[in-house]
């Protein structure tokens, strides 16, 4: 049996709490994960840059993998040795942020024009 360290969520929690609050990311191989599709390059580096701003701000930093058109970001706390309240919470807000899509508020913000020549995040359906 593995010792657990306080305040480490234990596998079916981590499970429950990503279906019900965060859908698209996944647990595996003890990381919660969330693999961000771009339009390309420039894309892929923004969504690296608002990850890494987040994650300074935080003070929690994830792993992250890129490549041309996607992004993967994994998440679990180095000192605990689990996935904690940290992870869940840094989660949420790179989730908030990076597929924020301003127009679907209907604020006076436009948002990214439909044209491909400006895309850079392929947004879930």
């Amino acid at each position: 049996m593995t010792e657990r360290r306080e305040g480490v969520l234990d596998e079916a929690t981590v499970e429950a709490r990503l279906k019900a609050e965060l859908p698209a990311w996944r647990l595996e191989d003890g990381w919660i994960r969330r693999t961000y599709k771009t339009a390309g390059w420039k894309g892929t580096l923004m969504v690296i840059n608002t990850v890494g701003h987040l994650a300074e701000a935080a003070w929690h930093h994830p792993d992250i993998t890129a490549s041309y058109a996607w992004v993967e970001v994994r998440l679990m706390n180095h000192a605990a040795k689990g996935i904690t309240e940290k992870d869940f919470a840094l989660a949420r807000k790179i989730e908030e942020v990076v597929s924020w899509q301003p127009a679907l508020e209907g604020q006076g913000l436009e948002g990214t024009p439909a044209d491909p020549r400006f895309a850079y995040i392929k947004y879930d359906k």
